[in-house]
C-alpha cells in the first residue's frame, strides 16, 4: 500500500545511504556558505579561518559522516533508537558549541555567533537525511 515510514525499520542499500549522506554535505555545506558570507557581511574578521570554506567544508563533512556512524550503531544496539536519539542529538550539538565559545577572542561575536548557527543547521540537515536514508526502527 505505501511506503515504509519512520515507524517501520527499514534498510537500504550502501549506495543510498551514502548518497545520503553525500548529499547533506553538500546541502549542509551550501547553507554554511551562507552563513559564512552572511557573518563576515555583518563584521566577522576577514582573517577569520572557521569561516573559510575549506575550514567548514571539512568539518561539515567530518560532522555529518561521524553522525551517520554514530546514528547507524544507535540503530543497531539501542533498544529505542528514537528515544535515543531525541535527546542525544541536541545534547551533542550542545557540546559542539564548546570550541566555538574558544575562538571569541579570534572571531568575536560575529563569527562565534556564526559558527554555533552553523552546527544547529548541519545537525538539523544532517538529522533529516539520516531519518530518510536510515529510519529508526
Amino acid at each position: 500500500m505505501s511506503l515504509a515510514s519512520d515507524d517501520v525499520a527499514v534498510r537500504r542499500g550502501p549506495l543510498v545511504v551514502a548518497g545520503g549522506v553525500v548529499a547533506a554535505i553538500v546541502v549542509a555545506a551550501a547553507a554554511d556558505a551562507l552563513i559564512a558570507v552572511l557573518a563576515l557581511a555583518a563584521g566577522a574578521p576577514d582573517d577569520f579561518q572557521p569561516l573559510m570554506v575549506s575550514s567548514y567544508v571539512f568539518l561539515t563533512a567530518v560532522g555529518v559522516t561521524g553522525g551517520a556512524i554514530g546514528w547507524s550503531v544507535v540503530r543497531k544496539v539501542s533498544k529505542d533508537p528514537a528515544a535515543l536519539v531525541r535527546w542525544l542529538a541536541p545534547v551533542l550539538v550542545v557540546v559542539s558549541f564548546v570550541p566555538d565559545f574558544l575562538l571569541f577572542g579570534d572571531g568575536g561575536v560575529t563569527g562565534v555567533a556564526a559558527l554555533l548557527m552553523m552546527h544547529v543547521v548541519v545537525a538539523v540537515v544532517a538529522v533529516f537525511t539520516y531519518r530518510k536514508v536510515m529510519p529508526l526502527s
